[in-house]
């Protein structure tokens, strides 16, 4: 592959910040200006360019004065195995995996460093949230991912439904023991960042989240890739069960139920009107109570209005891709 390098410095970092990208050269600007401002010194970034026809290399040339930076241009290959090329040619003791589309407070390393030492972490991560400059669509998008109301508040919390905290891919950090044993990620899409965390746990890695190395995470800007984005989501956990079956939880059906009940009230409006419209208003209760809570976390009547649109999205779209490759999984298994 085409290799650009900016060399290291010499001193050996504690931890490689480890950014893979993809046709998305502002968004890692502004995710560098924050690695700038960063008060914890002592650390590296590694940028890898995935088969982006639109490359960073003039962001890159801003920041290679201000922190030890290495930048790479790859063939594309995936997120997962471009992380892993980072990881075999990042220097630190610990590696910390962002999304390009993420931004971080002055204190994010500071408050990483301190919980790593004195819990004595091997792999961890940290929540994610909006940003006051975000636009009302991307504050509504981020809190349906996060809201208990359609399951995403299960996410950035100690506790995983059924067992330890399972860090994701846009704000993760492990330490080099567990790259030594695992070998980085095994799958470079469709819920790769989830195999590993339960591959890493399963080895027996002490995990844990750390509330205040928290990111503001972009995530999609409009509906349009919001709804692609989660039926890639709804697929991606059909796949995660084909490596570890019994990571498929009683909650991870929900969406599939809503998908479900969406079809099954078009069917009925179309064929029994009256019937329909008894349904209806099971989706119309659920929205209000979207409306309501969304209302009390964001004070905003448009953001919550916009989450109700949101919300139903998220659950429809994962629920639509969790059908299709569940049942794609389910062929393929009766045929063998």
């Amino acid at each position: 592959a085409k290799q650009r390098f900016v060399p290291y410095k010499m001193k050996t970092p504690a931890y490689s910040l480890i950014i893979p990208v993809y046709n998305r050269p502002q968004e890692l600007d502004e995710l560098l200006a924050c690695i700038q401002t960063q008060e914890f010194k002592d650390f590296e970034v590694v940028v890898v360019e995935d088969g982006s026809t639109e490359d960073a290399a003039s962001i890159i040339d801003k920041y290679k004065e201000s922190f030890s930076l290495a930048y790479f241009v790859k063939e594309n290959g995936g997120q997962g195995f471009a992380r892993n090329y980072a990881f075999e040619r990042a220097k630190g003791d610990y590696f910390i995996i962002l999304d390009s589309d993420a931004l971080l407070e002055p204190s994010y390393l500071t408050e990483v460093d301190k919980a790593v030492k004195s819990e004595g972490l091997d792999l961890f991560g940290g929540p994610d949230q909006d940003h006051p400059s975000f636009t009302p669509i991307q504050k509504a998008i981020s809190y349906s991912m996060t809201s208990f109301f359609t399951t995403g508040g299960i996410r950035g919390k100690e506790k995983n439904i059924g067992g330890q905290f399972h860090p994701r891919s846009f704000n993760m950090g492990i330490s080099r023991k567990v790259y030594e044993a695992t070998g980085g990620f095994k799958i470079t899409r469709m819920g790769e960042d989830i195999e590993f965390s339960i591959r890493c746990i399963s080895l027996g890695f002490k995990s844990g989240l750390i509330p205040k190395a928290f990111i503001y995470h972009k995530r999609r800007t409009d509906f349009r890739q919001f709804y692609k984005q989660l039926h890639f989501f709804g697929r991606a956990r059909i796949n995660i069960s084909r490596f570890f079956p019994k990571e498929l939880k009683a909650v991870h059906f929900f969406p599939f139920l809503f998908f479900s009940y969406y079809v099954l009230t078009g069917v009925a409006l179309l064929a029994t009107p009256v019937n329909g419209l008894i349904l209806l208003t099971g989706i119309v209760g659920y929205s209000l109570l979207i409306f309501i809570a969304a209302l009390v976390s964001t004070k905003s009547i448009k953001i919550a209005m916009l989450s109700i649109f949101a919300a139903n999205i998220q659950l429809f779209a994962y629920g639509k891709g969790f059908a299709e490759e569940g049942f794609k999984k389910l062929v393929n298994s009766t045929a063998a």
